[in-house]
């Protein structure tokens, strides 16, 4: 069994009692607490899926939508305590219930356990940002369905799952989101006259969430560059 927790906001403690499997960014890795070093690492060269026709297709989309990111396995065979970074970013834990899914970019991804689906899956169309139209997402299938995302700076979460509110993110900011099933945001554009003649406000795209669609979102306080551009489908 694993268990994840941050310390000091920059760094995660994986906690495992007996034999289990993790899931990284390769060379996240940082330090190891154990009787013994019972634990081992190696490349994930297609994918975390059990099957091998499942973990080459995943692979293969994953590289075709610009959501690849190099993995490494971790097995651990006994009680120990591992820590991993992601070069001084700030880390949040979220433990999935089952059925419930997280949309994060690639890039923010830091390390989940077995018990998480991890695939890639299309998220619109007609308007893009630098990463495409795809998205990684990590669905609980089981109960210790951790997972750990990096964030820009301490990270900002809003939630409407109780309030019912519009969330509006900028696409650039956004992390994450979380909830049952896809719970995609709307793609929301204010384009006008302005915007041709350069007078746009710098905020013409924006993620959006309707109180009819319940979802915890995390934001972190910088931007990606690149921001979102129009395409004509």
């Amino acid at each position: 069994m694993l268990t994840f927790e941050t310390i000091n906001e920059l760094t995660l403690k994986v906690t495992c009692r007996g034999s289990d499997v993790l899931f990284t960014k390769a060379g996240a890795f940082i330090a190891g607490d154990s009787p013994s070093k019972n634990y081992r690492f190696e490349k994930v060269l297609l994918g975390p899926q059990e099957s091998l026709a499942r973990a080459a297709l995943g692979s293969l989309i994953r590289r075709a939508t610009g959501e690849n990111m190099p993995l490494m396995k971790a097995t651990f065979q006994g009680d120990s305590v591992t820590y991993y970074a992601g070069y001084g970013q700030h880390i949040v834990v979220y433990k999935l219930d089952y059925g419930e899914m997280i949309s994060v970019e690639s890039e923010n991804i830091l390390a989940f356990t077995k018990d998480c689906d991890y695939k890639v899956r299309f998220i619109g169309v007609g308007v893009m940002s630098q990463k495409g139209l795809a998205t990684s997402t990590l669905t609980g299938k089981g109960k210790d369905a951790y997972v750990a995302v990096l964030s820009d700076g301490n990270p900002l979460v809003l939630s409407n799952v109780e309030s019912r509110n519009t969330i509006s993110v900028d696409p650039d900011a956004v992390i994450c989101w979380i909830g049952q099933g896809s719970c995609d945001p709307a793609i929301k554009t204010d384009l006008n006259w302005k915007t041709f003649i350069g007078q746009a406000s710098g905020e013409s795209y924006t993620f959006e969430w309707s109180g009819g669609n319940p979802v915890t979102v995390i934001i972190q306080p910088s931007e990606r560059a690149g921001g979102i551009r129009l395409s004509v489908d």
